[in-house]
Protein backbone atom coordinates (compact mmCIF):
# COMPACT_ATOMS: atom_id res chain seq x y z
CA UNK A 1 0.00 0.00 0.00
CA UNK A 2 2.55 2.33 0.75
CA UNK A 3 4.23 1.69 -2.52
CA UNK A 4 1.11 2.38 -4.25
CA UNK A 5 1.31 5.20 -2.67
CA UNK A 6 4.31 6.75 -3.20
CA UNK A 7 4.10 6.10 -7.37
CA UNK A 8 1.07 8.13 -7.02
CA UNK A 9 3.75 11.19 -5.52
CA UNK A 10 3.91 13.87 -8.53
CA UNK A 11 7.57 14.63 -9.28
CA UNK A 12 9.99 17.64 -9.87
CA UNK A 13 9.62 17.76 -14.08
CA UNK A 14 11.33 21.24 -14.34
CA UNK A 15 13.56 22.90 -12.05
CA UNK A 16 14.77 26.30 -11.16
CA UNK A 17 16.09 29.14 -9.29
CA UNK A 18 13.95 31.76 -8.69
CA UNK A 19 15.54 35.20 -7.61
CA UNK A 20 13.40 38.06 -6.12
CA UNK A 21 15.46 41.20 -4.84
CA UNK A 22 18.59 39.70 -2.69
CA UNK A 23 16.95 36.25 -1.88
CA UNK A 24 16.92 33.34 -4.35
CA UNK A 25 14.47 30.23 -4.39
CA UNK A 26 14.66 27.07 -5.46
CA UNK A 27 11.82 26.21 -7.23
CA UNK A 28 10.34 23.66 -9.84
CA UNK A 29 7.01 22.35 -11.74
CA UNK A 30 5.56 18.97 -10.86
CA UNK A 31 4.61 16.36 -13.25
CA UNK A 32 0.78 17.20 -12.18
CA UNK A 33 1.34 21.09 -13.04
CA UNK A 34 1.43 21.88 -9.42
CA UNK A 35 4.36 24.86 -9.28
CA UNK A 36 6.26 25.11 -5.72
CA UNK A 37 9.06 26.07 -3.86
CA UNK A 38 11.22 23.80 -2.09
CA UNK A 39 10.51 23.98 1.91
CA UNK A 40 13.56 23.63 3.48
CA UNK A 41 15.10 25.86 0.88
CA UNK A 42 12.33 28.45 1.38
CA UNK A 43 12.85 27.98 4.98
CA UNK A 44 16.87 28.32 4.76
CA UNK A 45 16.79 31.22 2.00
CA UNK A 46 13.34 33.47 4.77
CA UNK A 47 16.18 32.44 8.15
CA UNK A 48 13.78 30.34 9.58
CA UNK A 49 14.81 27.14 11.39
CA UNK A 50 13.38 23.99 12.55
CA UNK A 51 13.42 22.88 16.31
CA UNK A 52 11.73 20.42 17.95
CA UNK A 53 9.38 22.90 19.27
CA UNK A 54 7.97 23.94 15.98
CA UNK A 55 8.62 20.68 14.52
CA UNK A 56 6.11 18.66 16.68
CA UNK A 57 3.68 21.47 16.84
CA UNK A 58 0.21 20.41 16.25
CA UNK A 59 -1.57 23.80 17.18
CA UNK A 60 -4.20 23.72 14.35
CA UNK A 61 -6.41 26.13 12.94
CA UNK A 62 -9.26 24.60 11.57
CA UNK A 63 -9.14 21.87 13.88
CA UNK A 64 -7.43 19.32 11.77
CA UNK A 65 -4.38 20.00 10.02
CA UNK A 66 -1.40 20.73 11.83
CA UNK A 67 0.48 24.56 11.35
CA UNK A 68 3.41 23.93 8.42
CA UNK A 69 6.75 24.42 10.50
CA UNK A 70 7.29 28.06 8.94
CA UNK A 71 4.02 29.63 10.32
CA UNK A 72 4.48 27.29 13.69
CA UNK A 73 5.63 30.28 15.53
CA UNK A 74 3.34 31.18 18.70
CA UNK A 75 2.90 34.69 18.05
CA UNK A 76 1.46 34.17 14.45
CA UNK A 77 -1.37 31.79 15.43
CA UNK A 78 -3.72 35.22 15.49
CA UNK A 79 -2.05 36.21 11.88
CA UNK A 80 -2.58 32.79 10.40
CA UNK A 81 -6.08 32.55 11.31
CA UNK A 82 -6.56 35.08 9.50
CA UNK A 83 -5.17 34.32 6.32
CA UNK A 84 -5.68 31.12 6.04
CA UNK A 85 -9.10 29.29 6.32
CA UNK A 86 -7.88 25.79 5.22
CA UNK A 87 -4.43 24.55 6.24
CA UNK A 88 -4.17 21.29 4.02
CA UNK A 89 -3.31 22.53 0.84
CA UNK A 90 -0.38 24.39 1.88
CA UNK A 91 2.69 21.89 1.31
CA UNK A 92 2.36 18.63 -0.78
CA UNK A 93 5.05 16.31 -0.88
CA UNK A 94 7.01 15.28 -4.30
CA UNK A 95 9.58 13.84 -5.60
CA UNK A 96 12.57 15.31 -6.51
CA UNK A 97 14.34 14.42 -10.16
CA UNK A 98 17.13 12.53 -7.94
CA UNK A 99 14.72 10.37 -6.68
CA UNK A 100 13.97 11.85 -2.77
CA UNK A 101 10.86 12.41 -0.99
CA UNK A 102 10.54 16.44 0.03
CA UNK A 103 8.53 18.72 0.89
CA UNK A 104 7.09 22.13 -1.06
CA UNK A 105 5.13 24.85 -0.43
CA UNK A 106 2.09 26.08 -3.09
CA UNK A 107 3.84 28.98 -4.89
CA UNK A 108 0.49 30.50 -4.75
CA UNK A 109 0.26 30.88 -1.06
CA UNK A 110 4.12 32.16 -0.87
CA UNK A 111 1.87 35.53 -0.56
CA UNK A 112 -0.16 34.72 2.22
CA UNK A 113 2.19 33.25 4.03
CA UNK A 114 4.11 36.76 3.23
CA UNK A 115 1.08 38.33 4.74
CA UNK A 116 0.79 36.75 8.03
CA UNK A 117 4.65 37.83 8.51
CA UNK A 118 4.21 41.47 7.88
CA UNK A 119 0.82 41.49 10.05
CA UNK A 120 2.97 40.04 12.61
CA UNK A 121 5.62 43.17 12.50
CA UNK A 122 2.60 45.59 12.31
CA UNK A 123 1.30 44.07 15.76
CA UNK A 124 5.07 44.32 17.04
CA UNK A 125 5.37 47.60 16.08
CA UNK A 126 2.18 48.38 17.92
CA UNK A 127 3.42 46.63 20.98
CA UNK A 128 0.65 44.07 20.66
CA UNK A 129 2.84 41.80 20.62
CA UNK A 130 7.05 40.53 20.32
CA UNK A 131 8.93 39.13 18.01
CA UNK A 132 12.45 38.33 18.31
CA UNK A 133 15.37 39.76 16.13
CA UNK A 134 15.48 36.76 14.19
CA UNK A 135 11.55 36.80 13.72
CA UNK A 136 11.69 40.55 12.41
CA UNK A 137 14.28 39.89 9.76
CA UNK A 138 11.67 37.38 8.49
CA UNK A 139 9.15 39.75 8.39
CA UNK A 140 11.34 42.23 6.54
CA UNK A 141 11.52 39.44 3.79
CA UNK A 142 8.31 39.21 3.29
CA UNK A 143 8.03 42.52 3.07
CA UNK A 144 10.59 42.35 -0.19
CA UNK A 145 9.01 39.08 -0.99
CA UNK A 146 5.42 40.62 -1.14
CA UNK A 147 6.91 43.84 -3.10
CA UNK A 148 8.24 41.88 -5.71
CA UNK A 149 5.17 39.53 -6.35
CA UNK A 150 2.41 41.59 -5.92
CA UNK A 151 0.32 38.51 -4.93
CA UNK A 152 -0.08 36.43 -7.62
CA UNK A 153 3.13 37.09 -10.35
CA UNK A 154 5.17 34.02 -8.46
CA UNK A 155 3.24 31.81 -11.07
CA UNK A 156 4.68 33.21 -13.86
CA UNK A 157 7.78 33.72 -12.59
CA UNK A 158 8.07 29.89 -11.57
CA UNK A 159 6.96 29.07 -14.76
CA UNK A 160 9.62 31.30 -17.01
CA UNK A 161 12.47 30.57 -14.66
CA UNK A 162 12.09 26.48 -14.76
CA UNK A 163 11.63 26.44 -18.82
CA UNK A 164 7.73 25.03 -18.15
CA UNK A 165 6.37 27.62 -19.86
CA UNK A 166 8.38 27.18 -23.23
CA UNK A 167 6.91 23.20 -23.30
CA UNK A 168 3.52 23.60 -21.83
CA UNK A 169 1.04 21.31 -23.16
CA UNK A 170 -0.41 22.40 -26.67
CA UNK A 171 -4.08 21.63 -24.88
CA UNK A 172 -3.12 24.23 -21.70
CA UNK A 173 -5.76 26.29 -22.88
CA UNK A 174 -8.42 24.32 -23.44
CA UNK A 175 -7.80 22.58 -19.70
CA UNK A 176 -7.77 26.36 -18.25
CA UNK A 177 -10.52 27.28 -19.92
CA UNK A 178 -12.37 24.01 -18.95
CA UNK A 179 -11.28 24.93 -15.17
CA UNK A 180 -12.37 28.32 -15.22
CA UNK A 181 -15.55 28.68 -16.81
CA UNK A 182 -18.54 26.96 -15.56
CA UNK A 183 -21.15 24.83 -17.76
CA UNK A 184 -24.29 25.86 -15.53
CA UNK A 185 -24.90 29.88 -14.29
CA UNK A 186 -23.23 30.38 -11.06
CA UNK A 187 -25.47 32.17 -8.19
CA UNK A 188 -25.04 35.70 -7.67
CA UNK A 189 -22.15 37.26 -4.90
CA UNK A 190 -20.85 40.33 -4.46
CA UNK A 191 -17.40 39.86 -6.08
CA UNK A 192 -15.92 42.97 -6.13
CA UNK A 193 -15.13 44.63 -3.56
CA UNK A 194 -16.11 49.00 -2.94
CA UNK A 195 -11.90 49.01 -2.23
CA UNK A 196 -11.76 48.38 -5.50
CA UNK A 197 -14.08 51.30 -7.25
CA UNK A 198 -12.42 53.57 -4.57
CA UNK A 199 -9.60 53.48 -5.94
CA UNK A 200 -10.38 53.22 -9.42
CA UNK A 201 -12.42 56.65 -9.19
CA UNK A 202 -9.00 58.16 -7.46
CA UNK A 203 -6.83 56.49 -10.27
CA UNK A 204 -9.17 58.25 -12.63
CA UNK A 205 -9.36 61.59 -10.73
CA UNK A 206 -12.25 61.15 -10.23
CA UNK A 207 -14.70 61.85 -6.80
CA UNK A 208 -16.04 58.79 -5.48
CA UNK A 209 -19.91 59.02 -4.85
CA UNK A 210 -21.31 57.49 -2.11
CA UNK A 211 -25.34 57.59 -2.59
CA UNK A 212 -25.10 55.88 -5.87
CA UNK A 213 -24.10 52.52 -6.77
CA UNK A 214 -23.83 53.79 -10.57
CA UNK A 215 -20.38 53.68 -12.53
CA UNK A 216 -19.00 55.61 -15.80
CA UNK A 217 -19.44 53.57 -18.70
CA UNK A 218 -16.29 52.90 -19.57
CA UNK A 219 -15.34 50.64 -16.35
CA UNK A 220 -16.53 48.36 -18.02
CA UNK A 221 -13.82 48.63 -20.28
CA UNK A 222 -11.32 48.78 -17.78
CA UNK A 223 -12.62 46.11 -15.39
CA UNK A 224 -11.94 43.60 -18.52
CA UNK A 225 -8.99 45.11 -18.90
CA UNK A 226 -7.40 45.15 -15.88
CA UNK A 227 -9.34 42.09 -14.86
CA UNK A 228 -10.81 39.39 -17.32
CA UNK A 229 -7.97 40.04 -19.90
CA UNK A 230 -5.11 38.93 -17.08
CA UNK A 231 -6.89 36.47 -15.19
CA UNK A 232 -5.86 33.60 -17.25
CA UNK A 233 -5.55 32.92 -21.16
CA UNK A 234 -8.65 32.73 -23.41
CA UNK A 235 -11.21 33.68 -20.34
CA UNK A 236 -12.76 36.64 -21.38
CA UNK A 237 -13.46 35.36 -25.07
CA UNK A 238 -15.02 33.04 -23.23
CA UNK A 239 -17.29 34.55 -20.67
CA UNK A 240 -18.07 36.37 -23.54
CA UNK A 241 -19.13 33.41 -25.64
CA UNK A 242 -21.20 31.69 -23.13
CA UNK A 243 -22.96 34.41 -21.71
CA UNK A 244 -25.58 36.44 -24.27
CA UNK A 245 -26.62 39.77 -25.09
CA UNK A 246 -29.84 41.44 -24.33
CA UNK A 247 -31.57 43.77 -27.03
CA UNK A 248 -29.74 46.81 -25.41
CA UNK A 249 -26.47 44.85 -26.09
CA UNK A 250 -25.57 44.65 -22.66
CA UNK A 251 -24.32 41.17 -21.66
CA UNK A 252 -27.86 39.63 -19.41
CA UNK A 253 -25.06 38.40 -16.89
CA UNK A 254 -22.40 39.68 -14.82
CA UNK A 255 -19.27 37.76 -16.26
CA UNK A 256 -17.99 36.71 -12.96
CA UNK A 257 -21.37 34.32 -13.07
CA UNK A 258 -19.99 32.22 -15.12
CA UNK A 259 -16.68 31.45 -13.25
CA UNK A 260 -16.24 27.90 -11.62
CA UNK A 261 -16.41 28.15 -7.95
CA UNK A 262 -13.28 25.79 -7.32
CA UNK A 263 -10.79 27.59 -9.58
CA UNK A 264 -12.09 30.59 -11.38
CA UNK A 265 -14.22 32.12 -8.57
CA UNK A 266 -11.46 31.75 -6.47
CA UNK A 267 -8.51 33.10 -8.99
CA UNK A 268 -10.72 36.36 -9.72
CA UNK A 269 -10.51 37.26 -6.00
CA UNK A 270 -6.86 36.49 -5.67
CA UNK A 271 -6.76 38.83 -9.05
CA UNK A 272 -8.60 41.21 -7.61
CA UNK A 273 -6.43 41.07 -4.35
CA UNK A 274 -3.64 41.72 -6.01
CA UNK A 275 -4.66 44.54 -7.98
CA UNK A 276 -6.06 46.44 -5.34
CA UNK A 277 -2.04 46.29 -3.79
CA UNK A 278 -0.88 47.62 -6.80
CA UNK A 279 -4.00 50.47 -6.64
CA UNK A 280 -3.13 51.56 -3.03
CA UNK A 281 1.01 51.69 -3.96
CA UNK A 282 0.12 54.15 -7.49
CA UNK A 283 -0.44 57.75 -7.65
CA UNK A 284 -2.61 58.06 -11.20
CA UNK A 285 -3.68 55.71 -13.31
CA UNK A 286 -0.85 55.62 -15.77
CA UNK A 287 1.12 54.62 -12.84
CA UNK A 288 -0.94 52.08 -12.08
CA UNK A 289 -0.97 50.03 -15.35
CA UNK A 290 2.61 50.32 -15.70
CA UNK A 291 2.76 48.63 -12.28
CA UNK A 292 0.11 46.36 -13.45
CA UNK A 293 1.38 45.56 -17.12
CA UNK A 294 4.59 44.54 -15.23
CA UNK A 295 2.81 42.09 -12.53
CA UNK A 296 -0.27 41.22 -14.46
CA UNK A 297 0.24 41.79 -18.10
CA UNK A 298 -1.99 40.89 -20.77
CA UNK A 299 -2.56 37.36 -22.00
CA UNK A 300 -1.13 37.24 -25.81
CA UNK A 301 -2.00 40.82 -27.09
CA UNK A 302 -0.37 44.05 -27.18
CA UNK A 303 -2.06 46.69 -24.73
CA UNK A 304 -3.35 50.23 -26.41
CA UNK A 305 -3.56 53.40 -24.33
CA UNK A 306 -6.37 54.24 -26.74
CA UNK A 307 -9.20 52.54 -24.81
CA UNK A 308 -12.01 55.17 -26.03
CA UNK A 309 -11.90 53.79 -30.28
CA UNK A 310 -11.97 50.04 -28.13
CA UNK A 311 -14.89 50.20 -26.28
CA UNK A 312 -17.73 47.76 -26.54
CA UNK A 313 -20.60 48.65 -25.02
CA UNK A 314 -22.22 45.00 -24.48
CA UNK A 315 -19.98 44.89 -21.68
CA UNK A 316 -21.07 47.43 -19.49
CA UNK A 317 -22.45 46.81 -16.06
CA UNK A 318 -23.71 50.21 -14.23
CA UNK A 319 -24.25 48.25 -11.09
CA UNK A 320 -22.13 47.43 -8.63
CA UNK A 321 -20.13 44.07 -8.49
CA UNK A 322 -19.18 43.48 -11.53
Amino acid sequence: MAKDANNKIPKASYTGDLPIGELIFPCSVLSDGTRILTQGDFMSVMGMYYSGKNSSNKTTVDGSAPIPSFLSSKQLEPFVRKHFNDLHHITVRYRTKGGAIANGILAEIIPRVCDVWIDAQEAHDKGTIKLGETQQEIARKAKLLMRALAHTGIIALVDEVTGYQKDRASDALVKILESFIAKELQPWIKTFPDEFYEHLFRLRGLNYPTDTVKRPSYFGYLTNDIIYKRLAPGVLEELRNSIPKLSSGKRKYHLHRKLTSDVGHPKLREHLASVITIMKLSKNYNDFKNKLDIVHPVYGETLSLQFEQEFDISDISNSTGL
